[in-house]
C-alpha cells in the first residue's frame, strides 16, 4: 500500500454546491438566499439572540439584582474538621489542608469558621479567619496567622 493509493471511505466526500451558476443547476440567480431582507444581503449574518427585529428573549425579561464583580468565595474549613483530621502541635496550612482533603479547590483562597469546638493546640496559618474560629484556636492554646491576601 503506498500513500498515492489511499481513498476516501465511500460517501464521505461530496461535491461541493455551486451556486448562481444558471437556473438549469438549481441553485441560480439567487443561489439560495432567497428574495430580499437580511439574508440575501451581503454581509448579513444574524448575530446570536437575534429574533428578526422582535424584541429578542435577553431584553424582555426583567433584570434584578447585582452581582458584584470583586466578589471573592474562599473554601471553608470549620473548626471541629480541625479537631478531628490535625493532632496537637500541628501546622495547618493550605498545603496540609488540601493533601488531607479538607479543601478541594484549588487555588480559592481559604477560611476558617468556628463551628465546632477545637481542644489541640494548633498553628493555622490561612487567607482569613472568623472571630468564633479565632476565639476556639486561641482558648485551646494555638496561634492564627492569616496571610496577606486575606
Amino acid at each position: 500500500m503506498n500513500l498515492s493509493e489511499l481513498t476516501p471511505a465511500p460517501g464521505a466526500t461530496k461535491k461541493r454546491k455551486r451556486l448562481g451558476r444558471g437556473p438549469g443547476s438549481g441553485q441560480g440567480k439567487t443561489a439560495g438566499r432567497g428574495h430580499k431582507g437580511r439574508g440575501a444581503r451581503s454581509g448579513g449574518n444574524t448575530p446570536p439572540g437575534y429574533e428578526g427585529g422582535q424584541m429578542p428573549l435577553q431584553r424582555r425579561l426583567p433584570k434584578r439584582g447585582f452581582r458584584n464583580p470583586f466578589h471573592r468565595d474562599f473554601a471553608v474549613v470549620n473548626v471541629a474538621q480541625l479537631e478531628s483530621s490535625f493532632a496537637a502541635g500541628d501546622v495547618v496550612d493550605g498545603t496540609v489542608l488540601r493533601a488531607r482533603g479538607l479543601v478541594r479547590r484549588g487555588r480559592a483562597p481559604i477560611k476558617v469558621l468556628g463551628a465546632g469546638a477545637l481542644t489541640k493546640a494548633l498553628t493555622v496559618k490561612v487567607d482569613k479567619v472568623s472571630a468564633t474560629a479565632r476565639q476556639h484556636i486561641e482558648g485551646a492554646g494555638g496561634t492564627v496567622e492569616v496571610s496577606s491576601r486575606g
